[in-house]
């Protein structure tokens, strides 16, 4: 096999990992020796221990002279843990085969020397586009400060979301249902604004059989606090994180009364009408480790976001039937080929059959 074939290794390792490292980024490590696989790991739970260390450990003696495949390049700073590089030097590596350099500052190519120094050899580069695809998150909070926001749009043949104002209507069936939960469970963060809360009192939680763990924390929008205390979200917010974006207008009573039922009350900037400034926000939750925001609702949220340019990449589950002129626009009246049909938006392989209905990527081209 040769190093592309061992880095899929690493990036399969990884990927079922995909947000349960809060905010660190979710790596691979494959460690080869005479041809053979000596050990395979991912970053553990919580964004510790990283891929590299739990790699060495599992090898033992037989990482002496090995190729160590990892997904980013090794840390070489002090911080929770003691530097990958070192681990990999005192392991006897002889090979380090990496696919993306860390944009975090602290490393940003000094781990590649730092490897160097100790006369290792070094291959940058393999499998770089697949691996910066699954590291986007990490890579785009670094980069732009911001989480990398996926926008959810589950709409009917003739671009509704519901059948009516605040009513909640099933859109799609089970199968495109159980991918939206794979996608929560692969997000750190799910957003909503408090209009889905008071319309559909929705929990936002991961409900795949055994991953109900991977639910990432909930995030709503609401400027004045008029989310209720009786709601799912805020009766399980001691079980699951939920964080409320709010503005200085919003009533302190009612913040106390949050805080109290475990619910995080954020202060964040507001518009000029009065809503909370979305990226504002999103960069307040980027300086929190959120890398990967999955918004889910409503119609005013999506369209804010994507008139906002705020969104990076949207997945438009579709399905077959027709709601009628009565239904809810999936975006307030903006049309879905602001997305579908945009310049500023690029299929990402073909369109993919969900049960009976049709998934699409479009990601955001420049």
């Amino acid at each position: 096999m040769n190093d592309q074939a061992w880095m899929h290794r690493a990036i399969a390792a990884a990927v079922r990992k995909l947000g349960a490292t809060a905010e660190n980024p979710v790596v691979g490590c494959v460690l080869v020796n005479a041809g053979e696989i000596v050990a395979i790991a991912s970053t553990g739970e919580g964004g510790r221990p990283h891929a590299e260390t739990r790699a060495l450990a599992m090898a033992g003696n037989a990482a002496r002279g090995a190729t160590a495949y990892v997904t980013l390049e090794p840390c070489c700073h002090h911080g929770k843990t003691p530097p990958c590089t070192d681990a990999l030097i005192a392991g006897g590596v002889a090979r380090v085969v990496t696919a993306c350099e860390d944009p975090d500052p602290r490393v940003s190519g000094k781990g590649h020397q730092t490897l160097r120094n100790a006369g290792i050899e070094v291959v940058e580069g393999v499998c770089r586009t697949e691996v910066a695809w699954q590291l986007r998150g990490f890579l785009n909070r670094h980069i732009r400060k911001a989480p990398y926001v996926t926008l959810k749009l589950a709409v009917s043949a003739d671009g509704k979301i519901a059948a009516r104002t605040g009513e909640e209507t099933a859109i799609t069936g089970e199968f495109a249902r159980n991918r939206v939960h794979l996608l929560r469970a692969q997000a750190d963060a799910v957003l909503v604004g408090v209009s889905t809360v008071l319309a559909d009192d929705p929990d936002l939680t991961c409900r795949l059989p055994g991953m109900a763990a991977r639910s990432p924390v909930r995030v709503v929008t609401d400027s004045k606090l008029s989310i209720p205390l009786t709601c799912h979200l805020v009766k399980t917010a001691k079980e699951v994180p939920v964080w409320i974006m709010t503005t200085g207008a919003a009533n302190p009573e009612n913040a106390s009364a949050l805080t109290a039922a475990g619910v995080e009350v954020v202060e964040c900037t507001s518009t000029a009408d009065g809503k909370v400034d979305l990226a504002g926000m999103l960069a307040k939750l980027a300086a929190r480790g959120i890398s990967h925001v999955l918004a889910e609702g409503g119609a005013h949220m999506a369209r804010a976001l994507v008139e906002a340019d705020l969104v990076d990449e949207a997945v438009l589950l579709s399905a077959p039937k027709k709601i009628g002129p009565q239904g809810v626009d999936a975006m307030a009246g903006l049309p879905l080929d602001t997305i579908r049909a945009s310049t500023k938006f690029k299929q990402r392989g073909e369109s993919e059959k969900v049960g009976d209905d049709w998934l699409a990527r479009f990601v955001k081209t420049k």
